[in-house]
Order: C-alpha cells, then structure tokens, then sequence
C-alpha cells in the first residue's frame, strides 16, 4: 500500500554542462541535489542568476539522464538517480571548415 513516503526524495549527482551552457554556466560541471530534473534545472538557474545568458541558453538544451534521452517528457515526471549525470545539451552545429 502506498503512503506519504512514495514521493521522490532528493538524491544527489552530477549536472556536465557542453559547449554554450558551459560557457553560460562558467563551469563544466557541478552537482545537484533534487529529485527530478525540473528541481535539478531549477537550482541551476537560482545558481547562475547573475548570468542572464544561462536561462536562455538552457531553454534550448536537450537532456540526457544518465544517457536516457528525456526528450519532450515533462521535466517534472523525470526522476534522477541517486549518483546519477545530467548531461546539458544545446543545439550543434556541424560543418567543417
């Protein structure tokens, strides 16, 4: 039977920012503490407030959780692994010169 402990508990694990969101976020990694990744992302934007270019650039990321694509699943409903990797992903563009 279900009770008031079936909610999803904080977990802790790694958030690696690539190409313009690490620029944005000024690091290439840091760690989270959330359940899902909507609070994971949420941290990150209350930690990187100061830089205007980061929410931005984080609105066109792609995501993978522990490389499981999440896709145009609500971030809400994505559960993160306890030691789990958050991989930040913005839009490429390939070419060689």
């Amino acid at each position: 039977m279900a009770g008031p402990d079936t909610a999803a508990r904080p977990v802790a694990g790694t958030i690696r920012y690539w190409a313009a969101a690490k620029a944005a976020a000024g690091t290439a990694e840091e760690p989270y503490r959330a359940a899902t990744l909507a609070e994971a992302l949420a941290a990150a934007r209350e930690r990187h407030a100061r830089e205007p270019r980061f929410a931005q650039v984080l609105r066109r990321c792609s995501f993978l959780v522990d490389g499981a694509p999440v896709g145009t699943r609500d971030h809400t409903t994505v559960p993160l692994p306890d030691g789990g990797t958050v991989e930040v992903l913005p839009p490429f563009a390939g070419g060689s010169a």
